[in-house]
């Protein structure tokens, strides 16, 4: 029996334990994907304001750029992170977050993939990321394709 693209890709993510920490899951129409992050008390950074953590923000962003990619490049696996930088443009309020990413360009070794998220409006981000992704793993002086562990 084949499982559907939506629920490969939500099966993918609860295999991620900080992701079903954050309650994190995925709504995938077509190969547009977006992932949303529900609100809960455990994600305030800030109590004053209150405002989301800046880690969960990245961890949202960081998880959607990883799984855009694995849709994108047919992959089974989620690549490894290389390196992200991280742009927080306002705070994140205490209501749910929203992410989508962008594959700018997969080579032979590192894709390049650019994240925003957002809250009520897509238009008003509060944070964009900009990651570089390892797709193929040098092993034993060649290159293999990244296979799960």
């Amino acid at each position: 029996m084949s499982d559907t693209p939506q629920q490969r890709v939500t099966a993918a993510i609860e295999r991620i334990p900080y992701a079903r920490f954050l309650g994190i899951r995925a709504e995938l129409k077509g190969d547009e994907l977006t992932l949303i992050m529900p609100f809960d008390q455990k994600l305030i950074g800030n109590p004053l304001l209150p405002a989301l953590h800046g880690g969960v923000v990245g961890a949202l962003m960081e998880v959607t750029a990883l799984t855009q990619l694995a849709i994108a490049s047919k992959s089974e696996t989620f690549p490894k992170t290389v390196d992200i930088n991280i742009d927080y443009l306002r705070s994140g309020r205490p209501i749910d977050t929203y992410a989508r990413a962008r594959v700018v360009k997969i080579g032979r070794r590192i894709a390049n993939v650019q994240a925003e998220a957002w809250q009520r409006e897509r238009s008003q981000p509060i944070a964009t990321l900009h990651g570089h992704f390892m797709t193929l793993e040098v092993e034993n002086g060649g290159v293999t394709p990244v296979t799960a562990a």
